[in-house]
């Protein structure tokens, strides 16, 4: 089944038009066909008339054919244009079409009957009965014309018939694409928008200016700023149950002793929660419609790190295109080029590498001049809690994990090469 409405329209139109068409050419042609045959018969009939009024009844009783028709057509042997007078079972006079053959078929009145001359040809008959005055004797006139030449003067006519349908058809035809295409424009261009508002370019659409659409569109405005509600709530209940996890969690490790084998257990929790809800938060709705500069994002993220990176003497190298933009929220993009940039500055000497690109996607690439790490290693790192080096920079081993799933949330990805520095390259592969 057909799942495209514009095909389904052109599919009925094409449909509906060619049986209209062929129905307009079958009703034509056989009004051509009567008016033709009846032209053919008329000439019949005429004939026929001028066979009658010539014969006349000799002085010795005998049927005679006075003036017999001077059409040429009635004198070339086997043209199919045939005249018989007969007289009971005689014949009376004939055609010099016919040379010596004879014109036989059914008695009786006939117009428009089937015959065949005697060189096999197909002939339209016109056959007469009269009876003579101060005769009793019956007279019948057979005139007959061959039927390929009212086959031929059909085919003359139905021929520039079929061309004007079809030429008439394409132009129905190319109507209705038109006509098609410029009624499902609205749809093209509330599709295009919607893509628009996926991609960030929008955070609404637009009413239409078609009726129809306009329903449709505040529905689907209503569910995207539903969407943002639900989000924002969302949002709003796991930080109020971080608190509520994280406040006596910290309360239980002010009360404790420093060296207490609890302390271990507590950061372990805390870990683990801060993984939770990082998680449920990137697994979540996201708002639609959003659209975020990157490089604003990249200065306020090396303000946060301009003292640590100050500290072991770090210097940040940024190459960002002006038009790179991200396909989110803000933070989502804080978030990740947060996390990457913070595990750089932990494991880096020297020099931190930010460089952006735009072009169908965007791809932040971040490298350090660190230790780096085997090739073998990168899936141990990107998942939960995956340290590679548990006596290195503290941290909890779940930044790489949290931005490989906010990537994959957003129709992204991340992965970890060696760096051209030397260290580790992390790069963002995400909806521009």
């Amino acid at each position: 089944m057909m799942r495209s409405i514009r095909g389904r329209l052109l599919l009925l139109a094409a449909v509906w038009l060619g049986a209209a068409l062929l129905a307009a050419f079958l009703f034509i042609s056989s009004l051509l066909e009567d008016f033709v045959t009846d032209r053919f018969d008329a000439e019949l009939a005429a004939a026929a008339d001028g066979l009658i009024a010539s014969v006349e009844i000799g002085d010795d009783g005998r049927i005679e054919l006075d003036d017999p028709p001077a059409d040429p057509r009635f004198d070339l042997p086997f043209s199919g244009w045939y005249w018989q007078v007969e007289s009971g079972d005689a014949v009376v006079a004939r055609s010099g079409s016919l040379l010596d053959g004879l014109l036989r078929g059914p008695s009786g009145n006939i117009v428009g009957g089937a015959g065949m001359g005697a060189d096999g040809a197909a002939l339209r008959v016109l056959r007469r009965q009269v009876t003579l005055p101060d005769s009793d004797t019956p007279v019948a006139v057979t005139v007959t014309a061959p039927r390929a030449q009212i086959d031929d003067s059909l085919h003359q006519i139905s021929r520039p018939l079929g061309i004007a349908l079809a030429v008439l058809g394409i132009v129905v035809a190319v109507a209705s694409v038109v006509q098609v295409t410029a009624g499902l424009a609205s749809l093209d261009r509330l599709r295009r928008d919607l893509a628009q508002v996926r991609a960030g370019g929008k955070d609404r659409l637009a009413l239409p200016d078609v009726s129809e659409l306009r329903p449709l569109t505040v529905e689907i405005n209503a569910a995207l700023d539903q969407n943002a509600d639900l989000l924002a709530r969302s949002r709003q209940h796991l930080g109020n149950l971080a608190h509520s996890l994280k406040t006596p969690l910290a309360a239980l490790a002010n009360e404790l002793p420093g060296d207490h084998r609890g302390q271990a257990l507590i950061a372990r929790m805390d870990r683990l929660i801060g993984w939770h809800l990082r998680r449920a938060r990137s697994a979540g709705p996201r708002v639609l419609g959003q659209r975020t500069p990157v490089r604003p994002v990249i200065d306020d993220i090396l303000m946060v790190l301009r003292w640590p990176m100050r500290d072991k003497g770090i210097t940040a190298d940024i190459d960002c295109a002006p038009q790179a933009a991200f396909a989110g929220e803000r933070q989502d993009l804080e978030e990740m080029i947060g996390n990457l940039c913070d595990n750089a500055v932990k494991w880096g000497r020297t020099r931190l590498s930010i460089t952006v690109t735009q072009a169908d996607r965007l791809t932040v690439r971040i490298q350090d001049d660190g230790p780096g790490m085997a090739d073998t290693d990168a899936p141990r790192a990107l998942i939960r809690g995956g340290r590679l080096d548990e006596h290195g920079a503290s941290g909890s081993g779940l930044g790489l994990a949290i931005v490989a799933d906010l990537a994959a949330l957003h129709g992204g990805s991340l992965r970890l090469e060696r760096s051209s520095l030397g260290g580790l390259a992390a790069v963002l592969d995400l909806p521009a």
